[in-house]
């Protein structure tokens, strides 16, 4: 017979029951829980479009009289921090190009006398523009400088040279994206960003599966060992990967125009570790989930922080320092600068190499996890 009226005393065993289930899912209750407030605290405090205090190297040829005031003037601005002094240009460029510094102001050899003449003398500032959102807002700080850096310096005899508007000439060369394109920041860095949502969560659910489908007793029947198992479910999906830089590749050189002037080997080669990191992390997911469930929100966990805080959407030196410790941790964070190095900068494995070992020491610290997770499983 079948009950047609509503019943309460119906609804609250259904509710209770739901509500024991719920409490009983640790795992899912806390990332129901977890993920508002990490959103919260993320976009609250880490999040900022309007980055300060950016890496600076200067070149200061000859005496450089001036060259005190034009520094703390930059400085003055917030948008600028010293953290080197370079002897050559050569050196300043090299930085540029391994990412050190954000930008580099050189000064010529007679910057000085020629101020003093009033010939108006080229300062040079060179910005790495890879990035348009954090260089954007302190090049535009460097307009107001020309008419007001130097007003304490030109007086008496050199007054008339301060009257000249402006006393020097500011030269700003944006450097391997000079038309300031998103396109060139963002199309190489969804390359990591789509190999860590996809990879990450296909592997999880990969050992969650046999244990769904009941084929999981079969395999630890076998005598194929732990190492085994993890390489047979990572490799397909490494080919997968692979094929998904290549469709990116692609569409970013047809339809967006992005430059490739590194190495294509040496793109593949980091390629091929940071889909095993990622790989490795998906691995270990499925040895703590018990269902794919479960593995698709340990992703979900993993995947939105690595967005956030590895310098995809927003400028990485524009966060806290404790947002930038936790973005350091993430492979992605180092993953993207070595695309956007290769191909906008065409950086060698010199300028690689700083940014490629973290991601090796993540992928074994992961994969030992994994192991160690996965002989217990076994037990």
């Amino acid at each position: 017979m079948t009950a047609t009226a509503f019943s309460w005393s119906r609804f609250r065993a259904v509710l209770g029951k739901e509500f024991i289930q719920m409490l009983r899912d640790r795992l899912t209750f806390a990332l129901m829980v977890g993920v508002p407030i990490m959103q919260l605290i993320l976009f609250g405090y880490a999040i900022n479009a309007d980055p300060r205090a950016l890496p600076t190297a200067v070149v200061v040829a000859g005496n450089g009289t001036y060259a005190r005031s034009l520094v703390a003037a930059l400085q003055n601005t917030t948008y600028f921090r010293v953290v080197a002094w370079p002897d050559t240009a050569a050196e300043a460029d090299r930085m540029l190009d391994a990412g050190e510094v954000q930008f580099v102001v050189e000064f010529p050899t007679d910057f000085s006398r020629r101020l003093e003449r009033g010939e108006r003398p080229a300062l040079l500032v060179e910005a790495d523009a890879t990035d348009p959102v954090a260089t954007g807002n302190a090049l535009a700080a460097l307009a107001r400088l020309n008419d007001t850096a130097l007003s304490h310096d030109l007086i008496g005899p050199l007054a008339n040279v301060a009257t000249a508007a402006p006393p020097f000439e500011m030269r700003i060369h944006k450097r391997y994206n000079p038309e300031g394109s998103t396109e060139f920041n963002i199309v190489p860095g969804l390359m990591g960003t789509i190999l860590t949502m996809t990879l990450a969560m296909m592997t999880g659910a990969a050992v969650t599966r046999e244990f769904e489908r009941g084929t999981m007793e079969n395999l630890l029947a076998t005598p194929v060992r732990p190492i085994e198992v993890m390489l047979g479910k990572i490799i397909p999906y490494v080919l997968v990967g692979f094929v998904q830089v290549g469709v990116i590749l692609g569409t970013a050189v047809l339809l967006f125009s992005v430059p490739i002037l590194g190495s294509l080997w040496l793109l593949a080669l980091c390629v091929l570790a940071f889909i095993a990191a990622n790989l490795a992390v998906g691995f270990t997911f499925s040895t703590l989930a018990r269902n794919q469930m479960q593995a698709f929100q340990m992703s979900i966990f993993f995947f939105m922080p690595s967005m956030l805080l590895s310098g995809f959407l927003f400028p990485f030196r524009g966060m806290p320092q404790w947002a930038q410790w936790i973005g350091d941790a993430l492979p992605l964070t180092y993953f993207l600068r070595i695309v956007r190095g290769i191909l906008l900068k065409g950086n060698g494995m010199v300028e690689v190499w700083p940014q490629l070992w973290p991601i090796l020491i993540f992928l074994v610290v992961v994969s030992a996890v994994a192991l160690k997770r996965y002989r217990q499983t076994l037990d």
